[in-house]
């Protein structure tokens, strides 16, 4: 009987931004853009290489990143643009940072697969709201828009990106995603 193959990350063609167009569909673009780019960050890594840690005590890895988006994915779109009632998949009050930890016995294949779905959730939450429209996030008390939720999200992955770009270069010196 053959072993399983070993499971690599797919190749990612990253798509352009439109240069010119309305405030929802750049939105959209840039934050697609940074999704691609975290995965096109991580294409052709192994699931071992995908574990490996920046550097003691750090936990900071490429498959942590993607874990931890995912769980940033849900929270902001799913649990609180759509008002989902929903727990995180990685981390928990008990354990904050768990996508990050918790990665050693980890199924990157799994972990991808949850990452594109949470993906297409949130762009089926925030699909037909407003970018005006609001919600109350209930820890910070405070009244946030679509809008704002939009630009955190491509700061945030502008943020990890680059991070996952460093990682990916102690990797196997890969660079420009």
């Amino acid at each position: 009987m053959l072993g399983r193959m070993t499971w690599t990350a797919p190749q990612i063609t990253r798509q352009s931004t439109p240069p010119v167009a309305g405030e929802r569909q750049m939105l959209e673009a840039w934050l697609d853009f940074h999704r691609q780019t975290l995965l096109s960050t991580c294409s052709g890594l192994t699931a071992e290489q995908l574990r490996q840690r920046s550097a003691p005590p750090s936990t900071l890895s490429l498959l942590g990143l993607v874990r931890h988006m995912t769980d940033v994915e849900r929270g902001w779109f799913r649990r609180r643009i759509a008002g989902e009632d929903i727990g995180f998949l990685y981390s928990s009050e008990a354990d904050p940072d768990g996508e990050f930890g918790n990665v050693g016995s980890a199924d990157a294949e799994q972990d991808f697969a949850a990452y594109r779905e949470e993906v297409e959730l949130a762009r089926r939450a925030a699909a037909g709201r407003e970018l005006d429209g609001t919600f109350v996030h209930e820890r910070r008390k405070v009244v946030m828009s679509v809008r704002w939720v939009y630009l955190h999200m491509i700061e945030e992955y502008a943020r990890h990106n680059g991070h996952a770009g460093l990682l990916r270069q102690r990797i196997d010196g890969a660079t420009g995603y």
